[in-house]
């Protein structure tokens, strides 16, 4: 799933490719993927791009002069391919993995894809991004201006999770996923199943200068990277995230998973657990 880095490279590409262009027409392809009726996607037709927002893992394109968003969230197995032409005969609604066209005067556009069968991705057009009540329900943005350390210990405080699920915690914080969470653990040297209220002063420090750090690295890295190329680009510099069985970068452990129903974890037992690999939380008890 695209998180912070990759969304903000996005957005930072679609601002130098859509800003000051007309909108012609937005084609919904798949039964689900929009998931408003009011105001209608041709509403847009005409409109010209103002600028590209993001809130969290969400972007927002916004066509100034008609005072509408076009919010999208590209779930775990979305992404937005740029076209700078479109073929003449219009798509197939529900043929394939392309769910969204949007297509401009100028003839270029995107479109946005989904593979597989489960599909979530999510297009919203609204007068008001809050509107959407995933994005009205955000925390805070671990980049933002105002997200300092104590920023920080002010959401963790009261928090009894495990640092791992309160990280991915969207309405804690805003656009950390499970990848990025895995770096930013590894990063601190954290376990990922460590309690949040056993956090000493000095480790939330520690953990908010990982958290900076990793996800400002990530985006300095995507910084320029056509948005075709995000994906790989992602996965080229995680240090633990997908890389079980691997070597760890750091300190040449193994790289050790724990398998949950619908996701997994990875982590170097060295760096961040004393030496002690996890056991699966399905059917023991957690490393504290």
């Amino acid at each position: 799933m695209p998180e912070v880095p990759e969304v903000e490279a996005l957005r930072e590409f679609l601002d130098g490719q859509l800003v000051g262009k007309e909108i012609v027409r937005v084609l919904p392809l798949t039964i689900n993927v929009l998931k408003t009726y009011d105001p209608p996607l041709t509403a847009l037709e005409g409109a010209t791009v103002s600028a590209i927002e993001r809130h969290g893992k969400w972007l927002d394109i916004v066509a100034g002069d008609s005072g509408l968003h076009l919010a999208i969230h590209l779930a775990r197995a979305g992404w937005l391919r740029w076209k700078d032409e479109f073929p003449a005969a219009p798509p197939r609604p529900g043929k394939g993995p392309l769910a969204l066209r949007t297509v401009l005067a100028e003839g270029d556009g995107f479109d946005l894809t989904e593979a597989g069968t489960t599909k979530r991705l999510a297009v919203h057009l609204v007068r008001d991004p809050f509107q959407v009540p995933a994005i009205a329900s955000l925390g805070p943005d671990p980049l933002g201006d105002g997200f300092d350390r104590d920023a920080l210990a002010a959401l963790l405080a009261g928090e009894r999770r495990q640092l791992k699920g309160a990280l991915r915690d969207q309405r804690l914080i805003a656009g950390i996923g499970n990848a990025y969470s895995d770096e930013i653990l590894h990063a601190a040297k954290m376990s990922p199943f460590k309690p949040v209220h056993n956090l000493t002063d000095d480790e939330i420090t520690v953990l908010y200068d990982a958290m900076r750090t990793t996800l400002t690295s990530a985006i300095e890295r995507s910084r320029g990277v056509a948005a075709g190329r995000l994906k790989a680009e992602k996965k080229s510099g995680l240090q633990v995230h997908g890389r079980a069985g691997e070597t760890c970068p750091v300190c040449g452990d193994t790289i050790r998973s724990v398998s949950f129903a619908d996701s997994s974890l990875q982590y170097c037992p060295t760096c961040q657990t004393g030496g002690k690999p996890l056991a699966d939380r399905r059917t023991s008890r957690f490393l504290k």
